[in-house]
């Protein structure tokens, strides 16, 4: 049975407003591409699986946060990267349209700017609730993505795409300074293995380190003179440089 632990990233604002881009974006291409001015379909499937690529990508980076705080960060890149080439489609519909996006001063920009997402409140049904909850947050936006001026639509597209690049960039700040304070996956592997050596150790009756007294683990020089012979060593190094030999 699945558990509310495997949708982590279903209380993200981040990937909630990815969701409500993505609907958007597919709403708008249905309405505005054509073969007219599409011919071939080529700007639909770019701008759809752009779209598509920020929920996806936050959402598998999010899954690997236990075991790979690498990958989250890289991932959440690509959804910031992708989100970059949605606007920048959005903004080529206005030029070719001979309008500009909206200044930051004008009014709509700072309405829309201003709109804030409510907190999710799931408690077990996820799935029904969380879809429940992305439409709600879409309908928030709705005077201005369900204006029949594509130009309107555009611009408050503009407006989303930008505002969860910038909320991406400060999650990515937030994952890089968690890492730089725990550390990664490797890292992770490296002190279990070595807390279990030590235990090993301890459960031989190892002895204690001359310098500090933590635990001494056995190593086998890997140069100079007695390159291949066993020793002991300080469990706590490099912070401890306490050897023995092995009589």
């Amino acid at each position: 049975m699945i558990t509310i632990k495997h949708f982590g990233y279903f209380w993200l604002d981040t990937w909630i407003l990815a969701n409500v881009i993505q609907l958007a974006t597919q709403d708008f291409c249905m309405r505005y591409l054509n073969h007219s001015n599409d011919p071939c379909g080529r700007q639909f499937d770019q701008m759809t699986q752009a779209a598509r690529s920020a929920p996806a990508n936050i959402a598998e980076g999010n899954s690997r946060h236990s075991t790979s705080k690498e990958t989250e960060m890289k991932l959440t890149d690509v959804a910031r990267a992708t989100l970059s080439e949605l606007a920048n489609d959005y903004q080529n519909w206005l030029l070719r349209h001979e309008s500009i996006p909206w200044s930051v001063k004008s009014p709509a920009f700072q309405t829309i700017g201003n709109i804030r997402l409510d907190r999710p409140t799931y408690k077990d049904d996820v799935l029904h609730q969380s879809s429940i909850h992305i439409l709600a947050q879409k309908h928030k936006f709705d005077p201005w993505l369900k204006n029949d001026d594509s130009l309107v639509v555009a611009n408050c597209m503009l407006v989303l795409c930008n505002r969860l690049t910038q909320m991406l960039s400060r999650q990515m700040e937030h994952l890089l300074d968690t890492f730089k304070e725990e550390g990664g996956f490797t890292e992770s592997l490296t002190a279990e293995r070595l807390a279990h050596r030590t235990q090993q150790n301890v459960q031989a009756n190892a002895p204690q380190c001359p310098l500090c007294g933590k635990t001494m683990i056995k190593r086998v020089a890997k140069k100079g003179i007695h390159s291949g012979r066993e020793f002991w060593s300080c469990s706590g190094y490099p912070e401890c440089h306490g050897t023995l030999n092995i009589t």
